[in-house]
């Protein structure tokens, strides 16, 4: 039986930029079938886990200082590039989540453009939140970036976003990534990838 990964993930995370590209190898090595799922990390904590907001408004806390450098040691552990804070951080990213449903029912395309969006963020540090750069980013993988923006606002994609933020709700999710294997099991985050890997092997 093929183990199945469902990936939960909002492209304004620093650490789901770091697990997405991390569990590459993991996927390659046990032949995982996976669901790439974007949802509303925003709506999650608002409905979860409220305290994310409370953390964030007191940057001098130990565990938020901590909790940065942790992150700039993962990426480099990874050897992954990462500029990180931006000047939009935080950032918000609706258009780039409903752009990813847009997308969702071709897979590898929804994959390609993840990819791509991550980096136009976390490595070069553009503004996600901007239709022209979510555009540029399409166009750049020869999908038509202009009507992938105007997909975006359209009702049927704003419902399908709602839809996934409150699936992964209900599944139990706190944060971005929330990976869920084989329907039951639930893991969160980019240090749990070992547990990860064992649960689908």
């Amino acid at each position: 039986m093929v183990a199945k990964l469902t990936f939960f993930y909002d492209l304004s995370s620093p650490w789901t930029y770091l697990a997405f590209n991390n569990i590459q190898s993991i996927i390659e090595e046990t032949q995982a079938r996976v669901v790439w799922r974007p949802f509303l990390v925003g709506g999650v904590f608002n409905a979860v886990n409220q305290g994310v907001y409370a953390a964030r408004s007191n940057p001098t806390d130990p565990k938020v200082i901590h909790t940065f450098t942790w992150l700039h040691e993962w990426a480099a552990l990874a050897d992954l590039p990462l500029k990180f804070p931006t000047e939009h951080h935080p950032i918000k990213s609706v258009l780039a989540m409903r752009a990813c449903c847009a997308l969702e029912s071709e897979q590898d395309t929804l994959y390609a453009f993840s990819h791509a969006v991550f980096k136009a963020y976390f490595t070069h540090g553009r503004n996600i939140d901007d239709p022209s750069v979510v555009a540029d980013v399409a166009n750049t993988l020869g999908i038509d970036g202009e009507r992938l923006v105007d997909r975006a606002g359209e009702q049927v994609i704003k419902d399908r976003l709602r839809a996934n933020t409150q699936e992964a709700i209900t599944k139990g999710a706190f944060g971005s990534p929330t990976m869920i294997v084989n329907e039951d099991r639930l893991y969160f985050g980019n240090d749990q990838l070992p547990l990860v890997r064992q649960a689908l092997l």
